[in-house]
Order: structure tokens, then C-alpha cells, then sequence
């Protein structure tokens, strides 16, 4: 299910996670080649991506909200 990104925050390694509007938190990690995201390196990339939708697979299985 399509989520749309309200938020970020770092986890205890310090990689971001976005805070999808459903409750539920998915990393958004830069970790090339893998993971091409440079937008999430600056904070201006992250606020370009406000709004942006994600797919939630936690939506699809019904689980429960995340921790903030």
C-alpha cells in the first residue's frame, strides 16, 4: 500500500528512517550500489521528498503503528 513520507528521524545507528502518514517508520538508506537515495544525505533533499509516496508493506500485512 502507497504511503506518503511525513517525517524523518535517525535510529540508533544513525541511518535515516522516514515516517510514512499510516504510523509506520521505513528506513531510506544511501548505500550505493545497492541503494542509490543521495537525496536523503541533506536536509533539503529530505524536505524535497515530503509527500512522496512509499510502498508500506507493514500496511499490507496490518501491522501494528511503529514507535516514533
Amino acid at each position: 500500500m502507497q504511503q506518503p513520507i511525513v517525517g524523518y528521524h535517525r535510529d540508533d545507528e544513525d541511518h535515516w528512517v522516514a515516517e510514512l502518514d499510516c504510523g509506520h517508520n521505513q528506513h531510506v538508506r544511501h548505500d550505493p550500489p545497492w541503494m542509490n537515495r543521495l537525496w536523503v544525505t541533506t536536509a533539503a533533499g529530505r524536505e524535497s521528498r515530503l509527500g512522496v509516496m512509499l510502498e508500506c508493506k507493514k500496511c499490507d500485512e496490518r501491522a501494528p503503528r511503529d514507535n516514533p
